[in-house]
């Protein structure tokens, strides 16, 4: 069978698949993408970031949550109708990002196949559809098959009342109550959401605080706010039994609590989507979690065949996932634009209200021995926020006590995956919170509480004299 030539063949059309392809072909390689689902777009556009960021605006929508309090409005929510809304808006998005997705592929004139791909010696894909096998040779392969929900054996996965992360946008029919097992970014974002519609949810994590890659601050004001919203958090616990009587999940929790709920939501953990993909036969290295070991560069324990993306273990961001790529391309075909991705990571939770940092938290700072200053601009003195109604949270900043100069940022509140790129703009360049200070924001934003809160840590910082008398702030 002849062999089709490619410069370089993806396995997999998600962030990191696409942005790969795209980063190739843009400097003149022939590319082709394998993809064995029918649409393109990956776990981000079929299951995972977006359909769950688009149920999570729904509710918000739906349920009157960010208005109700301020004009008094009480809905009363059907729960039938509101769950066909939350699925019929979810799918409506995803198949709209698939289609842009789709588009760039065909922009960068990438060939796109559909079917299950296999390396094999010599720079060889085979790929198997229902149209038959057609075998590919590449100069360079890209591994990108992104991740699944990890199953524990012991959990009895029925994909109706036992689900994974995957599964629970399929569900079609309304619920009641949910225990969620796991308080990672997923745990805790379906949390607020089916909380916002009025479901009863028990979020259970074996850990005693949710979000470790959160400062701290800002994660213990998240758990007083899930709690506030009707959350049940049992931190601390884990998953110790679970059976179904014929009515209900009988789930128990460590310490001989038992909880009763409609659905349990199994969100701990991923592993790596490798299992057909021929890489023993090539030589590539995988850990125990199926993930693909790779070096600075992307590249794998096999020549000529980099990973990215989920596929390579955390941070499974969708952001970091497509700069991963970029780079692993870059190092791939001499393209002398990209050799590392940025170390200066944003990290956002879309909960309600949502939660973002970058840079150094206030325990990084504290274990490194820095001495250290914060400075906290609180939304609820902020006008934006008291006209929305949604005065929850702050902007927090930590900085350098001598001079200022900004180590971290971190945000609880509405917006605050768009808020935090402000920082990380000012931490990149070496700034300090003078930047803050000195720069005039449109009033009423939440932008305007950078400068509170860099005021706030002016008070305490030891180059104070420089900026005058900041009692008039």
């Amino acid at each position: 069978m002849d062999a089709e030539h490619y410069d370089l063949v993806v396995i997999g059309s998600g962030p990191a698949g696409e942005k790969g392809a795209a980063q190739a072909a843009y400097h003149g390689r022939r590319v082709a993408i394998v993809e064995r689902s029918p649409t393109v777009g990956g776990t981000a556009v079929a299951t995972g970031g977006i359909p769950s960021k688009a149920l999570r605006e729904t509710a918000l929508y739906v349920s009157g949550s960010r208005t109700k309090d301020v004009y008094g409005v009480s809905l009363a929510l059907d729960r039938e109708a509101t769950f066909e809304q939350l699925k019929v808006r979810a799918a409506a998005i995803s198949a709209v990002m698939s289609g842009v997705v789709r588009d760039n592929i065909d922009r960068h004139r990438i060939n796109l196949l559909h079917g299950d791909a296999r390396l094999a010696p010599e720079g060889r894909v085979h790929v198997v559809s229902d149209g038959g096998e057609r075998v590919l040779h590449a100069d360079v392969v890209l591994v990108a098959t992104g991740s699944r929900p990890l199953r524990p054996p012991a959990i009895p996965f029925d994909g109706h009342t036992v689900l994974d992360s995957d599964e629970v946008l399929r569900l079609d029919r309304p619920f009641r109550s949910i225990v969620i097992v796991g308080a990672g970014p997923v745990g805790c974002e379906y949390a607020s959401t089916f909380a916002a519609v009025g479901t009863e949810v028990h979020l259970v994590e074996q850990s005693r605080r949710l979000l470790p890659v959160l400062d701290g601050e800002i994660s213990r004001l998240l758990e007083s706010s899930l709690r506030r919203s009707g959350v049940d958090l049992a931190l601390g616990s884990g998953l110790s039994g679970l059976q179904n009587d014929g009515d209900s999940l009988v789930v128990q929790v460590d310490g001989g609590r038992v909880l009763r709920s409609d659905r349990l939501l199994f969100a701990a953990g991923r592993v790596g989507n490798t299992e057909g993909l021929g890489l023993e036969a090539v030589g590539v290295e995988t850990d125990d979690r199926g993930r693909i070991v790779v070096d600075e560069s992307f590249r794998t324990t096999a020549e000529h065949v980099f990973a990215a993306g989920d596929v390579v273990g955390p941070p499974a961001l969708a952001s970091v996932s497509m700069e991963q790529a970029r780079v692993a391309m870059c190092h791939a075909f001499g393209i002398p634009l990209r050799q590392a991705v940025d170390r200066l990571l944003p990290v956002a939770v879309y909960t309600i209200p949502e939660a973002a940092g970058v840079g150094l938290t206030e325990e990084a700072a504290q274990d490194a021995g820095l001495d250290y200053e914060v400075g906290r601009g609180w939304f609820e003195k902020n006008p934006r926020a008291v006209i929305a109604g949604d005065t929850e949270g702050l902007v927090k900043l930590v900085c350098e006590r001598k001079n200022g100069r900004l180590l971290g940022v971190h945000i609880l509140g509405d917006d605050a995956a768009e808020l935090i790129h402000q920082g990380q703009a000012v931490i990149r360049h070496g700034g300090g919170i003078e930047e803050f200070i000195h720069a005039t924001f449109n009033v009423p934003t939440r932008s305007d509480a950078y400068k509170y809160a860099a005021y706030d840590a002016l008070t305490h910082l030891e180059v104070r004299a420089a900026f005058g008398d900041v009692a008039q702030s």
